[in-house]
């Protein structure tokens, strides 16, 4: 992939994939479009983080710190979110999530989110029921890890 930025549009991908071009185009209002280069922490570990991200295109990679070791939980990548449960529940990050390589994400806020259902809630619903099912694999995909590790 080049490393510039291409004109930003909203994917009919991952939680964006029920809404039309125009929902799409509207929601993308509500948020911002941001280049990431290869290396660049997009979410810190341990800092306030209150946004979701969408990945437009390239690839990121979840990071944890656990005594003194750097654990990669997870690799996200086009289409797919991180930062969900920070939107709905501002807190501190529990990873860090850095660019492997060169990454345009789409950036939206608790506040823009609350707006944007204020003002738009048929498609807002869509996009809550996909943020839902994103927690929801993960939160399988993790209790299947927990069983795993106690069945050994």
């Amino acid at each position: 992939m080049s490393d510039t930025f291409s004109t930003p549009k909203l994917p009919a991908l991952g939680i964006l994939e029920p809404l039309g071009d125009d929902d799409r185009d509207i929601l993308s209002g509500y948020g911002e479009f941001l280049p990431a280069n290869p290396d660049q922490p997009i979410i810190e570990e341990g800092m306030t983080q209150n946004a979701l991200f969408f990945v437009i295109s390239g690839k990121l990679h979840a990071t944890s710190t656990r005594a003194g070791h750097k654990v990669l939980l997870g690799t996200i990548q086009t289409g797919e979110t991180v930062g969900e449960l920070n939107l709905l529940d501002p807190d501190k990050a529990s990873a860090t999530v850095t660019a492997v390589e060169f990454t345009q994400v789409w950036k939206i806020d608790a506040k823009s989110l609350e707006q944007y259902i204020n003002e738009y809630p048929r498609s807002a619903a869509w996009l809550l029921i996909g943020i839902g099912k994103t927690l929801a694999h993960r939160l399988r995909a993790v209790n299947q890890k927990i069983a795993a590790f106690y069945a050994m």
